[in-house]
């Protein structure tokens, strides 16, 4: 598979309505070139993808905004954030959200914090913590307008992470993939009033995630 370069990557987004002006893709590049260095000393993706960052990470990440728009000034979180994952590419594309990274590995989360000072992010901070340790700190309890996540553990658990994270009718939106009807179904049977949306990622200019059978999940308790 040919590498989208930086170039594609904007004509992409801006086919699939990203639109990123100059400065966000100075911030996207700088990004990239973070990632690039930081993942020489600690695993943040895989060696494998290294090739791919701007399509399989940060244009994954910004698929969300495709079927889901958090409110004006909302407040983040993005858990599991590993190498600032949705988080770092969400807060680039919507500069007016407020994200909190949280990841339990502080090596991460400290370069994924340090990677959105250095792309000269505002409003961005790392929390080292396990989502469901958060609950009892009344700065994160119900604090949240959008919690989202990339895969890091079953629906019904990241639901249960995030449950007393959300405010009351705010949303959790997450990248996965394959066929997750158990999955779903597993997680409607202990939050009974849950609503999913399940969206299969179509993107112009980019067969990737269609292929692989990407998906964004948008849930409401």
């Amino acid at each position: 598979m040919v590498a989208m370069d930086i170039t594609k990557f904007w004509t992409v987004c801006a086919s699939n309505g990203f639109g990123l002006d100059r400065e966000q893709m100075e911030r996207i590049e700088r990004f990239v070139g973070e990632l690039h260095h930081w993942n020489e000393k600690v695993n943040l993706i895989s060696r494998q993808d290294e090739p791919h960052i701007l399509e399989r990470h940060i244009l994954h990440s910004m698929t969300i905004l495709k079927y889901y728009t958090p409110p004006q000034k909302a407040r983040c979180m993005d858990i599991g954030t590993g190498g600032g994952f949705p988080g770092i590419p969400l807060k680039i594309a919507r500069p007016d959200l407020i994200m909190t990274l949280v990841d339990s590995i502080g090596k991460k989360v400290k370069i994924a914090d340090m990677m959105g000072k250095h792309t000269l992010l505002r409003d961005i901070e790392g929390v080292n913590a396990r989502a469901e340790a958060l609950v009892d700190n009344p700065k994160f309890r119900k604090a949240f307008d959008t919690i989202v996540s990339r895969a890091v553990a079953p629906l019904v658990q990241l639901l249960s992470w995030s449950e007393h994270l959300l405010k009351p009718g705010a949303t959790f939106v997450t990248l996965k993939g394959g066929d997750l009807a158990n999955e779903i179904a597993e997680a409607q049977k202990k939050f009974p009033s849950l609503n999913v949306e399940e969206h299969q990622i179509e993107i112009l200019g980019a067969e990737w995630f269609t292929t692989q059978e990407k998906k964004v999940l948008i849930c409401t308790l």
